[in-house]
């Protein structure tokens, strides 16, 4: 099971006992598409769901439902040897009360694994003795990454002829012997070993099975019913000449089927002189150069024997043909290598001496040796009385592996052919050729995602050469992940390729001979891996966050948001990007790759948007792939302070002359619906009447209005105090005034106002909007007639510079110009009305303080 809550969170909320026992199960099946949906938290809690950790899953906040956010392999998260089922817990807060509930998600799992062997071939030897029934352990045995039936395997043969079958003991696969076996009949026997899972869709592999028969002595020797019953030595037999070969056969193998030859005993000591047997061949040859004046015949008895079989026996009779008369002859004295009167010559070598011919038994000049046709490889040249027999020219296996070269004795004159001599040559091979390929480049290709084991080309080269000279091997000199049968030139591709990773391979193929040194040819085959549709379109990030203004301009640019494929063509072109949800004030523009704005967006009505955006390819079935967009609006300062205490402008509070300084009257409390600096509020008196300097102070920040000073005989009575709230925002704050109304009286009924000021001071010197001095001194005519005048010209300058910035700034300041407009509208009417609250933007304030108070 695996944990996706960190420890410290689930240990400080079992502290605190806020987990709860019950666990919600859900259940999904592997490998499915990003953005499925798994259950829903809503069936068994209330709003609002906050995940603790949104690895693989993630919960919507409002609704509770659970989506994926990226494949889930069951195989990685929990490998087959895990026992048990493949959780993932997660721990989610819940309801209001933040409860904490432990959510565990199943994993099935699907047969998306094929059985597999470690090795593709398997050998294995069995006697040709093996009992029906008798079983031998096989080690290679198929593997499946699967869990349950999916990953549990059975097991049969193909093309086995019913010499074997397939049986388990325990958890050991045994191949058993069905049929009697016959290694002179069949010593090699090539089998098929299927691996097959037990899913509902079963997934199979194959492995070459070959299975040898081993020899046992079980045949004795049998003489070849070609095997010659008579023979005859010519006259004037030479030490050393065939005279017969005799050939017997024992099938079995090795030092099982060895046969010697030898004479038997009941033999004639005459034959045992004449004739000599080769143990091993069977070759009868002559013990001795004979010649006879009257004839002879032999009857020779061979033996043939073999180990722990009784001897068999064969009759062979000779005929030795006696001397009539003199006739010329040829005697021949080997100079090359020879065996059996057989010249053994080696191709390629320069011009070689074979023999030195003597002409015997005719007179001196009387007849003289030729050879009977012209030749331009063989020449026979008379010197010092006798002939040299030599090649003309080296000689190619090639071309041709044996000569017979006729010597014939004519007479003097050429007419008449007295005799003839024919001297067998053979030319042995040597390394001369190296193997040559088809073609130079081979070219072929794959589609990727291939099975193991897939056959890919076969590539052939042939040498001119014979026995190991000839014999081609294969190998790979680049081999990644391709594998070359040595001796039939099969490439294979061992796993499974990859388009993405890599599109071409170039593979250097070697061919060599058996020669030593060996000779050697090399080809290229070039790979091409086709591209097939199994990569989703990719975003740089599972999750985009942006960040905009609530004053975003329509169609403008939020941010980037680009996806890619790794696919080729169609495969990999992104056709459609889109976002899920509806009803939401953005879009995305494909051919720019970016996130833009449809409509316009208000933070206090929501401040955040969670988008899914599905990408979704071309291909044939298309892919796609869903990533979470997480869009913060950003406060604009488009909201004035709201006063909620005092209600109402004509709100009045009574409060007693004995009131200490310093205590607290009141309370001013205001809220902004913007956020940060746009939403801090600060309060200031900004005139007051009776107009002579007010006992009471306010605080900055908090509101709070106190008595700050004790009150004396001529406080006594009402005291109207304008305060203005203004918010922190830049460069232009935002501003609402509204009206506090304190009586100072004995008597602590209730105070009633019906009116407010008509008029009051459009501005105040900063010493008297912020000081707290007594001022307590009386009236002097004129210093009021001058300040009066002042003020008058004062408010004039203002209103001239509101009015230029007004007209300056009234194209970009829409919204804003929108809502004080509906501000002016709304709120600056005449003060004596009833539960008004006054609203005065920043730079038209005191015009319009002036223009109530005028």
């Amino acid at each position: 099971m695996i944990f996706t809550a960190t420890p410290q969170w689930v240990l400080l909320l079992a502290f605190v006992g806020q987990i709860q026992g019950q666990a919600l199960r859900f259940t999904i099946r592997e490998e499915q598409e990003v953005g499925i949906k798994i259950g829903s938290l809503s069936t068994n809690y209330s709003a609002p769901y906050q995940l603790l950790n949104e690895k693989y899953i993630w919960v919507n906040e409002s609704t509770g439902d659970l989506f994926t956010t990226e494949r889930i392999d069951r195989e990685i998260l929990c490998p087959s040897e895990t026992p048990g089922n493949c959780d993932i817990s997660f721990y989610a807060l819940v309801s209001p009360e933040s409860e904490v509930v432990k959510i565990v998600v199943t994993v099935e799992d699907i047969n998306d694994n094929v059985p597999y062997f470690q090795q593709s071939e398997i050998y294995l030897s069995i006697p040709e003795d093996a009992p029906i029934g008798s079983a031998f352990p096989l080690d290679d045995q198929a593997q499946d990454e699967d869990a349950g039936n999916n990953g549990m395997i059975l097991y049969h043969l193909e093309s086995s002829g019913g010499f074997f079958g397939i049986t388990r003991d325990g958890d050991q696969l045994q191949l058993m012997v069905e049929k009697d076996l016959d290694r002179e009949t069949l010593e090699n026997h090539s089998l098929i070993l299927v691996a097959i899972d037990e899913g509902l869709v079963p997934l199979s592999a194959t492995a070459n099975l070959t299975v040898t028969v081993t020899d046992v002595n079980d045949n004795c020797p049998e003489f070849d019913s070609d095997s010659p019953g008579t023979a005859t030595v010519p006259v004037l037999g030479i030490k050393g000449s065939p005279v017969a070969q005799l050939k017997a056969k024992d099938k079995d193998a090795g030092q099982n089927g060895q046969i010697t030859f030898s004479f038997s005993p009941q033999i004639s000591d005459r034959a045992k002189t004449l004739f000599h047997m080769e143990s091993h061949t069977g070759l009868i040859s002559l013990a001795v150069d004979v010649r006879l004046d009257s004839p002879e015949e032999h009857m020779l008895k061979v033996v043939a024997n073999s180990p722990l079989c009784s001897p068999v026996q064969a009759h062979l009779a000779v005929y030795i043909e006696p001397v009539a008369h003199l006739e010329p002859a040829i005697k021949i004295k080997f100079v090359a290598d020879h065996k059996n009167q057989v010249v053994m010559l080696p191709e390629s070598k320069n011009s070689t001496v074979l023999a030195l011919l003597e002409l015997k038994d005719t007179p001196a000049g009387k007849s003289f040796l030729s050879l009977e046709e012209d030749s331009t490889i063989f020449s026979l040249k008379a010197q010092a009385g006798g002939y040299l027999l030599k090649t003309s020219k080296p000689l190619d296996y090639e071309t041709c592996s044996e000569y017979d070269i006729t010597i014939v004795i004519v007479d003097a004159q050429s007419t008449h052919l007295l005799g003839r001599e024919v001297i067998k040559v053979v030319v042995e091979d040597v390394n001369d050729n190296a193997p040559k390929f088809e073609q130079a480049r081979y070219e072929t290709t794959i589609m990727e995602n291939n099975d193991p084991g897939f056959f890919l080309c076969k590539v052939t080269a042939t040498d001119a050469d014979s026995g190991e000279f000839g014999k081609v091997r294969y190998s790979l000199l680049n081999t990644g992940p391709f594998r070359i049968n040595e001796e039939s030139g099969v490439i294979t591709v061992f796993k499974s390729l990859d388009r993405e990773q890599e599109e071409k391979h170039r593979l250097t193929v070697h061919a060599w001979d058996g020669g030593v040194p060996p000779q050697e040819d090399f080809a290229t085959l070039c790979v091409t891996v086709l591209d097939m549709n199994d990569n989703p379109p990719t975003f740089p990030t599972p999750h985009f966050s942006f960040f905009v203004s609530e004053s975003i301009l329509q169609l403008s640019k939020v941010g980037n948001v680009p996806v890619s494929d790794a696919d080729k063509g169609d495969n990999g072109r992104v056709v459609n990007v889109h976002i899920l949800n509806d009803n939401v004030p953005f879009a995305i523009d494909i051919f720019q790759g970016c996130l833009r704005s449809t409509a316009e967006v208000d933070r206090e009505i929501q401040g955040r948007y969670e988008l899914l955006v599905v990408a979704i390819d071309g291909g044939s079935p298309s892919l796609s792939t869903t990533v979470r967009i997480t869009v913060f609006v950003e406060d604009v300062n488009d909201n004035r302070p709201r006063v909620i205490l005092p209600s109402s402008n004509l709100s009045c509070l009574t409060i007693t002359p004995s009131t200490r300084a310093g205590s607290l009257v009141t309370k001013i409390y205001a809220i902004d619906e913007d956020s940060g600096m746009n939403s801090d509020i600060t309060y200031q008196i900004v005139a007051s009447l009776p107009a002579h300097h007010s006992p009471f102070q306010i605080d900055k920040w908090s509101g709070n209005i106190s008595l700050g000073q004790s009150l004396r005989g001529e406080d006594y009575g009402m005291h109207h105090l304008f305060i203005v709230v203004c918010d922190g925002g830049k460069p232009d704050p935002l501003q609402t005034g509204v009206w506090v109304n304190l009586l100072v009286n004995e008597s602590l009924g209730k105070c009633h106002v019906k009116d407010v000021p008509k008029y009051l001071l459009a501005t105040l010197p900063p010493s008297a909007l912020s000081s707290n001095r007594d001022c307590r001194c009386e009236s002097n005519g004129w210093l009021l007639f001058l300040c009066a005048l002042g003020l008058i010209l004062l408010s004039v300058c203002v209103l001239l510079a509101a009015v230029g910035v007004f007209i300056k700034h009234r194209g970009t300041r829409r919204k804003v110009d929108k809502k004080s407009a509906w501000v002016n509208r709304h709120e600056l009417k005449p003060l004596n009305q009833k539960n008004q609250i006054y609203s005065i933007s920043s730079k038209n304030k005191k015009t319009q303080i002036n223009e109530l108070l005028t």
